[in-house]
């Protein structure tokens, strides 16, 4: 992956709908060679999906939550890995530390999040939860690649 492939993925990754066109202005290709590159980029898993990114609070989910759930042993089992069936939760990660796992969730509000809590609690395996309501958020996004510095040219000594 070279500098171009990184400055492609850093603009999709900012608006996923920019044409190839627009695309090829930014990174200064012609329309089928960025194609070409965001095919290949497909093609190797580097671009997983494209996703629509939603207001939780236009789409009546204004409750953002990230719940610690302590399960017996290793957490993954598959009754837990049933909860990515549930509309409210949003990612699962398995974590170190004092918990097992790392739910996100978004809920209409505090009675859909006890719901949800209870659903969870009724788990084979899952022993406890905690959980954070966020107040605000400042910054949600995925991943973004670095983008180096185009390099000067070094003086030749003669």
């Amino acid at each position: 992956m070279d500098r171009t492939d990184r400055m492609l993925l850093r603009l999709l990754a900012e608006r996923a709908d920019r044409s190839y066109a627009e695309l090829s202005e930014l990174v200064h290709l012609s329309p089928p060679a960025v194609h070409e590159r965001v095919k290949r980029l497909r093609r190797n898993g580097v671009i997983l999906g494209t996703v629509a990114r939603l207001d939780g609070s236009k789409i009546g989910c204004p409750l953002l939550a990230f719940v610690h759930v302590t399960t017996e042993g290793w957490g993954m089992t598959k009754p837990v890995l049933d909860l990515q069936a549930l509309a409210d939760v949003e990612e699962i990660h398995t974590v170190t530390g004092d918990t097992c796992l790392i739910l996100k969730v978004r809920c209409s509000g505090p009675a859909s999040l006890e719901t949800l809590l209870s659903r969870i609690q009724e788990v084979k395996g899952v022993r406890a939860t905690q959980s954070y309501v966020a107040l605000g958020t400042y910054l949600e996004r995925g991943p973004m690649p670095e983008t180096p510095e185009p390099q000067s040219p070094q003086p030749r000594n003669h």
